[in-house]
């Protein structure tokens, strides 16, 4: 894992974006983001059995399984959103970029790879993309049945429960 303020700088959304100011897990952690690195899949099991995990499934994001799709589904990922749920991510292969917002609104670029698993939490506004690799084969895990529902950002946005809670919890004073 390797995080950083986004350069904002015009170019493809998959390139690193690297503005060389570096962020660390516990400046990560203050946001409510939590990064583990399970090089096996016990690790994750125990996870999602302390954490009441239990639905997962698996996905990948590539032009070779999801075809002409693929370039929508990779610009859809990146627009801005939150959900009400965790967003739980294990790499098993490859590789991409969570962006989340700091606490001043920047964008915070996380690279993950291989072994690291992600957890934001419900109402912290992100997005992702793949690298230039074009390639991320990952576990997602679900407390309930598996879903997927982003909420664009939207001034009305800033009024859901979800995105309340997470603003008091974790950007407030």
């Amino acid at each position: 894992m390797k995080a950083y303020l986004y350069d904002n700088l015009p170019g493809d959304q998959r390139l690193p974006h690297d503005s060389g100011r570096a962020i660390d897990a516990d400046a990560l952690s203050r946001l409510g983001v939590l990064y583990y690195r399970f090089p096996n899949i016990q690790d994750v099991d125990k996870l999602a059995a302390d954490r009441g995990y239990k639905n997962r499934d698996e996905v990948t994001v590539s032009p070779e399984k999801m075809g002409e799709a693929y370039e929508e589904k990779v610009k859809m990922f990146f627009h801005e959103h939150l959900h009400e749920d965790e967003e739980i991510r294990y790499i098993k292969g490859g590789q991409g970029f969570f962006d989340v917002r700091s606490k001043d609104d920047e964008w915070v670029r996380v690279r993950l790879e291989k072994d690291d698993l992600l957890i934001l939490p419900a109402g912290i506004y992100h997005r992702f993309t793949t690298d230039e690799e074009n390639f991320v084969y990952a576990m997602r895990l679900f407390k309930d049945e598996p879903k997927w529902t982003p909420l664009n950002r939207s001034r009305y946005l800033d009024a859901n429960s979800f995105r309340e809670q997470y603003v008091k919890q974790f950007l407030a004073g």
